[in-house]
């Protein structure tokens, strides 16, 4: 395949070296996703994340084709929970809160079932996965030692929730100066409108923090490039 690929995107061409991007899904884990899981606890409907699974599975699948770079992150913590500020643990007026027992185990603790990638996305073998203990994916983590590692230069940015983990990173990593498209069906949030707000966010005042396009335009750029 010749470099550069083009995605027609918001709010102008987002332009890409495959060999020098990362594939980057944010914690699509059972307890954000799945019914039993901290997402849940906390009032949410866990069914609408679950819609980001079906284009994420195509996505991975052909970032894995093409020898793409693919990092998963998790959230949660250490079991005594030493990396879990009072401010996060005592937010909210949850049902269960962080490290409490649930269905699917401690909530968002390391090592839990619910902690996990849910299955239809689980990481392939030598795909780094990078456990962090907050919101965003550089924060308490190795994840830009990774990424200068690797000669990453771009991210494809996918996962839940839009406003706040994906909107981290996507802040995070535009502050170190890499390049971001964020795919807007790869991506979810229990609130639509949060979802719908903060992906123009992303691509306001030209492109501010980065790019934001449908998954379909990703596969169209790579198409066309690799029948070139």
């Amino acid at each position: 395949m010749r470099v550069p690929v083009q995605v027609d995107a918001s709010p102008a061409p987002f332009t890409f070296d495959p060999a020098t991007t990362a594939l980057v899904v944010i914690d699509m884990q059972r307890d954000f996703c799945e019914p039993g899981g901290f997402g849940e606890t906390l009032g949410n409907d866990v069914s609408l994340l679950r819609s980001v699974i079906p284009p994420l599975q195509q996505v991975l699948a052909t970032a894995r084709e093409l020898g793409m770079t693919v990092i998963h992150t998790r959230e949660g913590h250490v079991p005594d929970l030493s990396d879990c500020p009072p401010a996060k643990l005592n937010r909210g007026n949850p049902s269960l809160r962080i490290g409490d027992p649930g269905p699917k185990g401690r909530i968002l603790v390391r090592g839990e079932y619910g902690h996990d990638i849910v299955d239809e996305l689980a990481p392939a073998r030598g795909e780094l996965v990078i456990d962090k203990p907050g919101k965003g994916s550089f924060h308490g983590t190795t994840f830009g030692a990774e990424l200068e590692a690797r000669n990453i230069r771009s991210l494809v940015v996918t996962g839940v929730t839009t406003e706040v983990c994906v909107h981290t990173t996507v802040r995070e990593a535009n502050d170190r100066g890499y390049e971001c498209l964020v795919l807007s069906d790869c991506t979810g949030s229990y609130f639509p409108e949060f979802h719908r707000v903060a992906l123009e966010m992303v691509a306001a005042q030209g492109g501010i923090f980065g790019w934001v396009a449908p998954s379909t335009a990703l596969f169209d750029a790579l198409v066309k490039e690799s029948a070139a």
